[in-house]
């Protein structure tokens, strides 16, 4: 309740954004988790196959999200954040209504494409309506969509209790509905004409070394906090036998988010510099992955409820802790991004970001999934954990070398975009 109260103290607009991200991530998390289970059980295709939808899928919204943000800058985030809710509507009715690799294809195409447009273009709009409070908003931003991150799994097992098809057209029958409003609701904003080209814009971008430095320096976060997904869940089934223990990640994180997140960002943003926070908070990431660690040496399976019980609390403390990290971290970065270089591109820097996320996260993935192929090996379940724990260490360290060289922008005063 507590961050509906807060939200009410925002313009309208962003009122709407925080909603609408909440339904995203519900209408995002009952299809997309069981889209490969669909594939292979109902429609008997290959892994291959599969690996080929999905990564489509994938690409068609890391590679583009540059799009996305420079299509915000020049043609305002208003209307790519409509059009790209409008093409997942689009692409999540494919999925119910095609059965054959091409209309598939074409399917997560499209979705992979609406996320690279409304992803940046949210952000953005977010960015300039928030003003001095943008660090609130992003906090905000961060507890609605953890709530649709936990709310749409276990809506879309509800529904595949009928087929997979409901569940498509209730996901596209939700991003419809957001279209509509957004619409509707979503202000008019005018567009300063831009002074150059595309490619120009991105030249600017990329060629300020503080800002890509500073992206660099987060590929810690993004890969760490993939591992909600990979790792983490990995770990919970492991160490209580128990299919359904990865819930329980989602579920710590949700209840910490929803009743910490906004006291975290207030109480930090009068204490201490953004940057500071934000090593902090990646150094709470890292941290996150030793209980774990120490706990997965020589571990085997649980004897019993109370032996899977004490298995499982290192993982859901080191849940606990990643959440946290991202809690600390989160808001600040998303506050720093546009003060890196000028208003009219701060969609362009949006965009180059989350490319960014986009290779950190595939990487580390890489990284994380070999090492957890190794350990079982090896018999070293520790190798995973402990390569989570370096990468927050060394993106901790990176930012705040680059504090210490004064190349971080505050929120009052934006770095001067160093030449290329």
């Amino acid at each position: 309740m507590r961050a509906w109260r807060e939200m009410r103290r925002f313009p309208l607009a962003v009122q709407l954004l925080l909603v609408n991200q909440l339904g995203v991530n519900i209408g995002f998390y009952l299809l997309i988790p069981y889209l490969a289970m669909h594939l292979t059980d109902h429609l008997g295709m290959s892994a291959a196959v599969v690996g080929i939808v999905l990564g489509v899928r994938n690409l068609s919204q890391q590679g583009l999200f540059i799009i996305g943000g420079s299509a915000s800058d020049r043609l305002g985030a208003r209307g790519v954040i409509i059009a790209g809710c409008a093409l997942r509507t689009a692409g999540f009715a494919l999925f119910a209504l095609g059965d054959d690799l091409a209309v598939l294809l074409a399917a997560s195409v499209l979705s992979g494409l609406a996320g690279a447009l409304f992803n940046p273009a949210v952000r953005t709009y977010i960015a300039q309506e928030a003003a001095e409070r943008k660090a609130e908003a992003f906090a905000l931003f961060n507890v609605f969509a953890t709530t649709g991150a936990l709310i749409g799994p276990l809506l879309g097992s509800a529904l595949l209790l009928v087929d997979f098809r409901t569940s498509a057209l209730t996901a596209a029958g939700i991003f419809a509905a957001l279209t509509v409003a957004q619409a509707l609701v979503l202000p008019v904003r005018k567009v300063e004409p831009s002074r150059g080209t595309v490619l120009a814009d991105w030249r600017e971008v990329l060629g300020n070394r503080a800002f890509l430095a500073f992206a660099l320096a987060m590929v810690g976060m993004f890969t760490l906090e993939n591992q909600l997904y990979l790792l983490l869940p990995d770990g919970a089934r492991q160490a209580t036998g128990w299919d359904g223990a990865a819930g329980l990640v989602f579920l710590v994180g949700t209840v910490a988010n929803l009743t910490l997140q906004l006291r975290i960002t207030r109480a930090l943003k009068e204490r201490g510099d953004r940057a500071r926070w934000i090593a902090t908070g990646l150094g709470l990431m890292a941290l996150a992955f030793l209980p774990p660690a120490m706990t997965a040496v020589g571990s085997g399976g649980p004897d019993g409820t109370a032996e899977a019980v004490l298995h499982a609390l290192p993982v859901l403390v080191g849940a606990l802790l990643l959440y946290l990290g991202v809690m600390v971290a989160q808001p600040f970065v998303m506050e720093l991004v546009p003060g890196f270089g000028r208003s009219e591109l701060t969609g362009t820097y949006f965009g180059i970001f989350y490319v960014f996320s986009g290779i950190a996260a595939a990487v580390g993935n890489a990284v994380v999934g070999w090492a957890m192929d190794t350990g079982e090996r090896g018999d070293a379940g520790w190798l995973p954990w402990t390569c989570c724990a370096l990468f927050g260490l060394v993106s901790a360290l990176g930012v705040a070398w680059l504090h210490r060289l004064g190349s971080l922008p505050s929120p009052s005063k934006p770095a001067v975009p160093a030449p290329a």
